[in-house]
């Protein structure tokens, strides 16, 4: 049942048999682990969405769990969950399913996609990769979400994405040509992972709610979930890879006989001595 002073029960995630989970973070560092900030944090806990944490004389210590049920209630606020929606809706997990269900479905949807960190650049490390760049290259990559403010740096969430724009410029493509690239990979993308998440939330998490959400069924959801992550990925890339081999096969009959024929068609250099 729900506590009465309106907060998740903190015996669900704090010591465990006399033992406290490990590692463990101050406020600040488990606000820079998700992604996020102390005062939100504050917001969450008192709301009811975090368990408070250990404590060690006056400061307050958080654990993996915390972590994890951080991820997860930022997770729901960016698809547009309510405060009040997400507190009743952990409630109601928790209620009635075991305790080890719940973090375990939890984890998988709240784990990264990847495991590579964002990238972190300067003004001036922007101005050296992107030479011809200027305010409005910079505001558009804002735009897009390619670079994101950050006090005094930029972070680039998709390192990924921001790494092959630097390799690009530096190859010769005009900076206006990579970021419209960029703004379709991002659409593209965009519109493929929507795809992906209504097919599980269309056909695997829906049925489960409709069914009143059996306790036992919990650890299949969560297995089909943790399956279906990586697919995306998988095929999108290998898909991606056979499109290229053939556009890249095609273009190729198209441009080398005409590039061969004009190179034969250009009368012979002189050669020193000759």
């Amino acid at each position: 049942m729900p506590s009465t002073n309106g907060t998740i029960k903190a015996g669900r995630f704090g010591r465990m048999d006399g033992e406290h989970p490990s590692p463990e973070w101050s406020i600040d560092e488990l606000a820079r682990a998700a992604g996020t900030t102390v005062r939100n944090i504050r917001l969450y806990q008192e709301r009811g969405l975090l368990p408070p944490p250990r404590r060690e004389g006056r400061r307050g210590r958080y654990g993996p769990d915390h972590l994890r049920r951080l991820r997860l209630v930022l997770t729901m606020l960016g698809r547009g969950y309510p405060l009040t929606a997400i507190r009743e809706l952990l409630e109601a997990w928790e209620d009635r399913r075991s305790v080890a269900d719940v973090l375990g479905f939890e984890e998988a949807l709240a784990a990264p996609f990847t495991d590579t960190p964002p990238r972190e650049v300067t003004l001036a490390e922007l101005a050296t990769l992107f030479p011809d760049g200027g305010p409005a290259f910079l505001l558009r990559s804002i735009e897009l979400g390619i670079v994101v403010p950050d006090d005094d740096r930029f972070t680039a969430p998709s390192a990924g994405l921001f790494d092959a724009g630097v390799q690009l410029v530096a190859d010769g493509v005009p900076l206006d040509a990579v970021l419209a690239t960029a703004e379709a990979i991002l659409a593209a993308t965009d519109a493929l992972a929507e795809r992906f998440v209504a097919l599980f939330r269309d056909h695997v998490w829906q049925p489960f709610v409709d069914a009143g959400m059996p306790p036992g069924e919990l650890p299949r959801i969560t297995e089909a979930l943790q399956r279906q992550r990586p697919l995306a990925t998988e095929a999108v890339a290998a898909a991606l890879a056979t499109a290229l081999q053939r556009h890249t096969e095609a273009a190729a009959a198209a441009e080398w006989p005409a590039a061969l024929r004009t190179v034969e068609q250009q009368p012979p250099s002189s050669q020193p001595g000759l």
